[in-house]
């Protein structure tokens, strides 16, 4: 059931899915069915600004070597830009500037005074030392020093990156400023103006979202099976979570294979094994091995892809047996594998829905920071709830009203309201 026809992707091939152009054509979908004016549209396709910045670093050895690092502003209409700095090998610059996009969107979905932006340094953390990575961090942000501020772009960590990147990105800043600016990162540590809530929220916000569209269908969260894809801080937050609400948990995985039960796996003890074994679920004695791909053809009721985009594609999207695909992982279905599930009966929840909780609780603790004034874990869970709850509830009346699957429901209200502003601001000079 879809309103508008999807777009076509240019030099398309099944398992070649360029992030980029996969996100435009998102646009140009939700464009199409919001019949936007088409100087809007081209506005809207191109982000407002591109950096690439050298960033030499000495390693422990002596070595200097030169990375690359990319910070990608796609729009500034509704407020400053948001975005988390993600270390990886797999960054490139057409990846960062989709994911900024996407940003926008789920910032304008979710209701948030915010623009999209995305960073990234192309580099496998784990094989870099602590005092490497400090470097590797601060000279990252002091070359964006000029692009960067509280009012202006705030960064949040990603993949790769956590509470510890961004407290040294903070004082870095801070300091060429010559005051503390608590407000210019977020997903900062507690003790120096951080949120409470902010490393379980986007995997919370999951959870939420996955209970509201069971309890739409008459369902509740105990006993339901679900498949993780992703044992990083959103899937293992949305395994722990979901698990303590009565959901069974059957599977979950990382890039080095996973581990299932049907009866459900202790995800506890899993939890534990994973801190203590750097992730890996290999050896895990619970259960039995998986791979991640198979892991998304499993026989479940929820599948959770919170790895990475492009995992469910033409190549394997008529094996999938979900009745429900919860979008943990930014662009994890592509266009023509959401269609078919959509035809097929499967709720398809979106990322800039399903994996929202973690800007919101962004945009929470950049308002304490800027009033210094903090909250206790509950009221921050409880805002974040509100707000994911009530952009659920948009979302499915923009399904019925539009007769259009969530997906696209979803993208036209968050493109809706960029254009719209954007229309109401006009075109400088």
């Amino acid at each position: 059931m879809v309103a508008t026809p999807l777009p076509s992707l240019e030099n398309h091939s099944p398992g070649h899915i360029c992030p980029f152009d996969q996100a435009c054509s998102y646009l140009e979908w939700a464009a199409k069915e919001l019949k936007l004016d088409q100087g809007v549209v081209e506005i809207l396709s191109h982000p407002r600004k591109v950096v690439t910045v050298s960033i030499p670093v000495k390693l422990d050895n002596g070595e200097i070597r030169v990375l690359a690092g990319h910070r990608v502003q796609h729009s500034d209409i509704l407020g400053p830009y948001k975005g988390g700095i993600r270390y990886h090998p797999a960054v490139t610059l057409r990846e960062v500037s989709a994911l900024a996009m996407l940003m926008t969107w789920k910032c304008a979905l979710l209701g948030i005074p915010y623009g999209g932006a995305k960073g990234g340094i192309p580099i496998d953390p784990k094989k870099y030392s602590v005092g490497e990575l400090e470097r590797i961090s601060r000279r990252y942000i002091s070359e964006l020093i000029k692009d960067i501020g509280p009012s202006v772009d705030i960064p949040a960590p990603d993949m790769g990156t956590s509470a510890r990147e961004m407290a040294w990105m903070m004082d870095t800043y801070s300091v060429n400023v010559g005051h503390s600016v608590p407000g210019v990162v977020t997903g900062k540590p507690v003790s120096i103006g951080g949120s409470l809530g902010r490393e379980m929220a986007t995997g919370r916000g999951v959870m939420i979202i996955v209970r509201e569209a069971l309890a739409d269908q008459g369902k509740s969260l105990v006993g339901v099976r679900i498949a993780i894809q992703g044992f990083g801080n959103v899937g293992c937050a949305a395994a722990e979570l979901l698990h303590k609400e009565g959901a069974k948990i059957i599977a979950v995985s990382t890039g080095a294979g996973g581990v299932f039960s049907p009866d459900g796996l202790d995800i506890p003890a899993l939890k534990i094994y994973a801190a203590e074994n750097r992730r890996s679920l290999v050896g895990f004695g619970e259960g039995i091995p998986i791979s991640n791909a198979d892991l998304l053809t499993l026989d479940c009721d929820v599948l959770i892809p919170a790895a990475l985009e492009n995992q469910i594609t033409e190549e394997n999207m008529s094996q999938v047996q979900a009745k429900m695909v919860v979008e943990a992982a930014n662009g994890p279905v592509t266009l023509e594998a959401n269609q078919f599930l959509a035809d097929q009966g499967v709720t398809v929840l979106p990322d800039i829905l399903a994996n929202a909780g973690g800007v919101v609780v962004s945009y929470l603790e950049w308002v304490q920071g800027l009033s210094y004034v903090f909250w206790d874990e509950e009221r921050v869970n409880g805002e974040m709830e509100y707000l994911m709850v009530q952009a659920y509830r948009r979302v499915i009346q923009e399904s019925k009203a539009r007769m259009a699957n969530l997906r696209l429901a979803a993208y036209t209200l968050g493109v809706g309201r960029v254009a719209r502003a954007l229309t109401d601001r006009g075109l400088y000079p």
